[in-house]
């Protein structure tokens, strides 16, 4: 039922308010991204009318379908799995990618940004378990990765995003933490590592713990997926 929605969000924000409390400081930065896959534009604008106005697409041809939908004060990241050749659908349209794996699909990204007079902000996505089944670049890449997409003049990394194994949240999202925090520290030109991208509907207050500061849920906000 729609109703349940509220009171989903109700229990997310006091499950997040409490991790807050008792593992970060009170003026850290951290927002709920409502996911948004197969859900009914309806249901999308119910969450941003209670002040959930961050989305995230995963797939290109639905999101196109549902955009000019959502409320205007909507923000939308782009999260899933992103072909080269779909860029040019979503590229002036969403503020945020944060699915980019590999120098090609980053230098497809910058070709259009400039063509379009942008400069886009994208999070490298970290495969942090080194699952065959999952995009991402390995761990032990991420640093050259990031080196050679930081000399590309139209786009900005602003952090990190990573999908942990099933059952293994809390070691990969403390992997990611310090692979994070060494990253940052390490002055990457045209990369300000600003945003940790980590945590869904199973693991989100774990994720809190670890220094996540975009956590993103669906199934917890709109119910399971038909």
């Amino acid at each position: 039922m729609d109703e349940d929605i509220y009171e989903n969000l109700k229990r997310i924000r006091f499950n997040i308010g409490e991790a807050k409390a008792k593992y970060r400081s009170s003026g850290d930065d951290l927002r709920i991204m409502a996911v948004t896959k197969t859900v009914p534009y309806q249901r999308v604008n119910m969450v941003i009318d209670d002040g959930i106005t961050l989305l995230g697409e995963n797939r290109v041809q639905e999101y196109l379908e549902k955009k000019d939908l959502y409320r205007q004060n909507a923000e939308v990241h782009f999260i899933g799995h992103l072909q080269s050749n779909k860029v040019k659908y979503i590229i002036d349209n969403v503020s945020l990618i944060h699915s980019v794996d590999s120098f090609r699909l980053a230098s497809e990204i910058d070709r259009l940004a400039e063509k379009n007079g942008l400069c886009k902000n994208i999070l490298i996505e970290v495969n942090i378990g080194g699952e065959e089944s999952k995009s991402g670049v390995p761990e032990h890449e991420v640093r050259d990765l990031i080196s050679e997409i930081s000399q590309l003049k139209n786009i900005r990394i602003k952090g990190l995003m990573t999908i942990p194994p099933v059952g293994q949240s809390e070691s990969s999202f403390e992997r990611m933490q310090a692979l994070f925090s060494d990253i940052r520290s390490e002055k990457y030109s045209n990369a300000s590592m600003e945003i940790l991208s980590m945590g869904m509907s199973s693991d989100y207050v774990l994720a809190v713990k670890y220094g996540s500061n975009i956590v993103r849920i669906g199934s917890a906000i709109f119910g399971s997926r038909k």
